[in-house]
């Protein structure tokens, strides 16, 4: 019987890379048998397969190198299940994150579809349930770049990369929109969905009624549905009571087809 195997070989048995099992022996998690020192091929015994396979189980539960490293050294019972119940521990919030993040894609494949079949131009009085914001006074003229107020609410709150597009949006705050003045916005903000955490505080907005346009466009158009929102909102004898909320749905960064962009106002009002 073979008692003795090129690197070659144990890669192909244990279907194991050769560098991955040269990076083991790098950092002494798997030194080789031995060594030809004339040709430099490495050699693994049989006696090492059972140590193979324990590394194969372990990095198939996701346990990092180091903690196996840390296992072989003591090879003790109890560090082993201790090891296994941290690392249980991590697989459950891995699992947490993973539907968190199911949810935010459901919640976004929702958000483009109902985007993109819901009737342009036309006015809807809608309620909305509460919404929570990370929210950043900045002034913003229309027609500035906006990458550079974004960029800071990024900064102030520690909002990662892993944000989704098209939550990001702008308001005009209740004067402005009084003295319908539609080219300065008053703040910029990022519409908060479940797990999303923050450095700072976000602001809550309570569950409300809205009067809702959605047009083809970006905020470079949106002064003419603003009049009109505030046209009907008189006509109907209601009255505003907060700043606009305003986001660009489907964007450049969903499409080239600028056909394709929509854009939603919301102002929230009482009867």
């Amino acid at each position: 019987m073979k008692d003795y195997f090129t690197i070659g070989e144990v890669s192909k048995l244990f279907d194991i890379k050769v560098a991955t099992l040269r990076y083991y022996d790098e950092i002494g998690l798997l030194h080789p048998a031995y060594m030809d020192e004339k040709t430099n091929y490495r050699y693994y015994s049989t006696q090492q397969f059972e140590r193979l396979n324990s590394i194969k189980y372990l990095r198939a539960l996701d346990l990092p190198i180091s903690k196996i490293i840390d296992f072989f050294a003591l090879r003790d019972i109890d560090s082993l299940v201790s090891m296994l119940k941290e690392q249980k521990e991590e697989v459950a919030k891995k699992k947490r994150n993973l539907e968190i993040m199911e949810k935010k894609i459901s919640h976004r494949i929702l958000q483009i579809e109902d985007a993109v079949h819901t009737p342009l131009d036309e006015i809807m009085e809608i309620k909305l349930p509460e919404m929570r914001l990370a929210y950043l006074r900045h002034q913003y003229v229309l027609g500035e770049d906006l990458e550079h107020p974004i960029t800071e609410l990024r900064s102030n709150f520690g909002i990662n990369g892993g944000v989704f597009l098209g939550k990001i949006g702008i308001s005009i705050s209740m004067p402005q929109l009084e003295a319908a003045n539609f080219a300065t916005y008053s703040s910029v903000f990022m519409v908060l969905e479940e797990g999303d955490q923050l450095d700072s505080a976000s602001i809550t907005i309570p569950e409300r009624e809205y009067l809702r346009i959605r047009f083809k466009g970006t905020h470079m158009e949106a002064a003419y549905h603003y009049k009109r929102l505030l046209t009907y909102m008189k006509d109907c004898d209601y009255k505003l009571i907060d700043d606009s909320i305003e986001i660009t749905i489907i964007d450049s960064g969903l499409t080239n087809d600028v056909e394709k962009y929509v854009t939603e106002i919301l102002l929230p009002y009482k009867r």
